[in-house]
């Protein structure tokens, strides 16, 4: 397997290309800051997927890097409330955003609590 055909994976990354095409949007006051970071923080998601699926080799860097990965995704449900209490995204997109980023935190606790389905050896 691929971490690629992760779920967590997929619906990560297409819960940042959302928020990228969402960020297009966004006053260009904003690109350095509240654009950047949504964008930075949303794609760290996947990323942090990837090197701890890469890394179940080690638990402790597996667990590192998925609770990275919940970190990350927690600070994007942080910036789009900002981007909604500034009226760059209407309600309904924030609710919407904010739904698919919880069910990723749940994809990713749920690999935090069942390591040896992903191929974490548990006897290092």
């Amino acid at each position: 397997m691929k971490f690629q055909d992760l779920l967590a994976y997929r619906k990560g990354f297409d819960l940042a290309m959302k928020i990228f095409e969402i960020g297009k949007s966004f006053p260009s006051e904003e690109k350095y800051s509240l654009t950047d970071q949504i964008r930075r923080s949303s794609r760290s998601v996947c990323a942090n997927i990837a090197e701890a699926y890469r890394k179940r080799d080690y638990p402790k860097h597996f667990y590192s890097k998925l609770t990275d990965s919940d970190a990350e995704n927690s600070e994007t449900q942080s910036w789009l409330e900002f981007a909604l209490a500034c009226n760059y995204i209407q309600k309904d997109a924030y609710n919407k955003l904010i739904i698919e980023s919880e069910e990723v935190g749940k994809l990713i606790n749920y690999m935090l609590q069942n390591p040896i389905k992903f191929g974490v050896k548990t006897d290092l």
